[in-house]
């Protein structure tokens, strides 16, 4: 259960009962480990590895969030995320503290809501869910492997704008001043003052949620600094995505198609060592005169405490832009949960990747399964 405390109350009843009611925080959070099997096959190398897994189902974190109303209609919100592994207890996200989210802003229900902060880009938050039943997660399943753009991008320095919900239909827009400030520019110095010196990004998506129907559209742009690959002339790496998911009660099925310009946005990882050539197709990659179209096919069957989730999803590259070999992705996936309570479940995935990550003749072949609590 999430532990809820009325900050108000420490100014030992000063503001009255009401305000105690209208300022909370919430702590809460979610673990998530079991076992699993991955093999990695390469024209030149092969790894196999049996062992324990975690974030499959969902990534491990823990948070805090909080509101506090402002009157007429209005709040302020925030909400500080941190990822963790907790196989050995460490920070996800490359040991950021709150990696996963850090956002404060105003929400009203005429206007909408706007953020400052790190947190995740539209695409994946209106893809993940409603159109891809895996949400973001069970790694090689997640439509992220083959959307970039849906494979929880997150950006830092990020002022988001979300529309209130009219009849089920909802907008956004967003833009990063500085889309990940750990990051250095191609003559390996850290990214700077000027506006120029920063790698800058566009986040934007509509949806539509009505009864069984469900569509989304996204667009994200990333804008390298100035040095990055020939400076203001350089790539742009830019991704649309259209998609939808119809409820049938008895049977969910959903489809996706986007495509990718001039690089990659982020890339999905294997399970191989760090060094490996193979391992992903990188995050904010450049790639001038690449072209990717993306597919994706999907469908759910409820039963009962459980669901049964299956996609396929496919990238057809343009030529060699971005690995100097490129090749068509196919990923074929499948899922199983079962619900012990709202907030504990079991998982069992199972995933195959031919080309993982465009590199030719690189598979990638995974299972797992655990258990996923949220508290």
């Amino acid at each position: 259960m999430k532990k809820k405390i009325a900050l108000a109350a420490l100014a030992l009843g000063a503001a009255g009962p009401a305000c105690a009611a209208e300022t909370s925080v919430t702590l809460y959070g979610l673990l998530d480990m079991g076992l699993g099997y991955e093999r990695v096959r390469a024209p030149d190398f092969k790894q196999t590895r049996i062992g324990t897994v975690q974030g499959v189902n969902s990534g491990s974190r823990f948070g805090l969030r909080g509101v506090e109303d402002l009157g007429d209609g209005l709040q302020a919100l925030f909400t500080l995320e941190g990822g963790i592994t907790p196989l050995n207890g460490k920070s996800a996200q490359s040991g950021r503290l709150f990696g996963r989210q850090a956002t404060l802003g105003l929400a009203d229900d005429a206007w909408g809501q706007l953020e400052f902060g790190r947190q995740a880009n539209l695409a994946s938050k209106y893809f993940s869910g409603p159109v891809d039943p895996f949400s973001g997660s069970f790694n090689l399943a997640n439509m992220g492997t083959t959307f970039s753009a849906t494979n929880t991008l997150r950006y830092d320095n990020l002022a988001l704008y979300q529309s209130p919900v009219w009849s089920g239909f909802q907008f956004g827009l967003g833009y990063s001043f500085n889309a990940d400030d750990t990051r250095t520019d191609t003559n390996g110095q850290k990214t700077g003052f000027a506006t120029g010196n920063n790698n800058r990004a566009i986040t934007a998506g509509a949806r539509y949620l009505n009864g069984p129907v469900t569509l989304v559209a996204s667009y994200d742009r990333f804008n390298p600094t100035n040095d990055a690959q020939g400076g203001k002339s350089s790539a742009r790496i830019q991704e649309w995505i259209v998609g939808g998911a119809y409820d049938f009660e008895v049977l969910k099925v959903g489809a996706a198609f986007g495509q990718t310009r001039g690089g990659w946005l982020q890339g999905a990882s294997m399970g191989v060592s760090p060094d490996t050539q193979y391992r992903n197709a990188s995050t904010f990659a450049l790639a001038q005169g690449f072209r990717a179209n993306s597919y994706q096919l999907n469908a759910t069957v409820p039963l009962g405490k459980s669901k049964l989730m299956a996609s396929w999803q496919r990238a057809d590259p343009n030529g060699d832009k971005l690995t100097g070999d490129d090749a068509s992705i196919n990923i074929y996936s499948a899922a199983y949960t079962y619900d012990f309570t709202k907030r504990t479940n079991l998982y069992a995935y199972v995933a195959y990747a031919d080309n993982f990550a465009f590199h030719r003749g690189v598979s990638d072949t995974a299972l797992a399964a655990g258990i996923r609590h949220r508290f």
